[in-house]
């Protein structure tokens, strides 16, 4: 049962051959529940999967050295720092929209050097959460992963970013947003995980957020999922800006489409007629879609140069008093 304090901790670091259990094979006998050996009992892979642990190491001296670092981004800037070429930010968004990639690499890319510190990356896959550093600042980054559902925000997608941004709240650290999310998951599996209470736990939580937010949109940016990922509106944040690879609307293209001209696409008999006017009328919602006409309306700050990205976070954290705001001093367990 003393499992259930190490649910308490903000961070669980775990080494590989570990197992965490809220009973032992005793325990578990006692109550009837079968005989099992003491490595059946909780793997670590079991819960680094199911998101108990946080980061999983290979020996206990990577466990302090990560333990370190992640201490450290509580503890305020650093002086010293470098950064990669920020020109290579261009070329991370493949410029064909249906082509995916991997987000990972721009969160690595706009931070700090070996500044990166992922958690929970064994769970709630279409996310990511990390803490990083750019020009020593520790900042917490949530990203939609679009090699995972394209970036949907499911359940635990919500659970996980829900319990970041309390992380980062209770700390004093501000929260950048990556958006490239068609918006949330749906579906008969989505309603049965209790998508309805879960992803709601983005709006709330981003309804008492005090630390300083910003985001900004790398492809895709629809529905109430891409309010999500600015705190859940975009008059939210310190700046919405989108990169000129964005595109932005009420829900997705081609599920718009599909849906508003369902009728007229029905009417065309020939696949190659229908196939070539779907496309036609994509490519017109795309362009009221893009993110020129979303900056030209007023509905996010600006469009800009990927490379310039740091140079933005940077001003914006300059001119927040990350010092001064009322914290609130809860993390869920979970």
């Amino acid at each position: 049962g003393n499992a259930a304090i190490l649910g308490c901790c903000d961070v669980v670091i775990a080494t590989k051959g570990a197992n965490i259990g809220m009973g032992g094979p005793a325990m578990i006998e006692g109550g009837g529940l079968g005989v099992f050996s003491p490595d059946e009992v909780g793997p670590v892979q079991d819960q680094y999967s199911n998101g108990v642990v946080d980061i999983l190491v290979d020996n206990e001296a990577e466990a302090v050295k990560i333990a370190k670092k992640y201490i450290s981004y509580f503890q305020g800037p650093l002086k010293s720092w470098s950064c990669q070429d920020q020109r290579i930010l261009r070329t991370l968004i493949p410029e064909n929209r249906l082509r995916s990639y991997n987000v990972r690499e721009v969160i690595t890319a706009i931070a700090d050097s070996e500044s990166v510190l992922e958690l929970r990356r064994g769970w709630g896959r279409a996310i990511v959460t990390a803490f990083v550093r750019i020009e020593g600042m520790a900042i917490g980054v949530i990203a939609n992963n679009p090699l995972f559902l394209g970036g949907a925000i499911d359940a635990v997608g919500s659970d996980k970013s829900a319990r970041f941004m309390q992380l980062c709240n209770s700390f004093g650290i501000p929260l950048l947003f990556l958006c490239d999310t068609p918006g949330f998951m749906v579906g008969l599996d989505s309603e049965k995980d209790g998508m309805v209470r879960h992803c709601s736990r983005l709006f709330v939580t981003g309804a008492n957020l005090t630390v300083p937010t910003m985001t900004i949109i790398l492809r895709k940016s629809y529905g109430l999922g891409a309010q999500a990922m600015a705190g859940g509106s975009h008059k939210v944040p310190m700046f919405v800006v989108s990169w000129p690879t964005g595109e932005i609307g009420g829900m997705g293209l081609e599920g718009a489409i599909k849906l508003g001209f369902r009728k007229e696409l029905e009417a065309v008999e020939d696949s190659g007629e229908r196939k070539e006017l779907f496309d036609k009328l994509v490519a017109a919602a795309y362009e009221r879609g893009s993110c020129l006409n979303a900056a030209s309306g007023f509905e996010i700050d600006d469009v800009i140069d990927p490379k310039d990205s740091r140079h933005l976070i940077v001003r914006a954290l300059e001119t927040a008093d990350c010092n001064n705001f009322s914290r609130r001093n809860f993390v869920d367990s979970y």
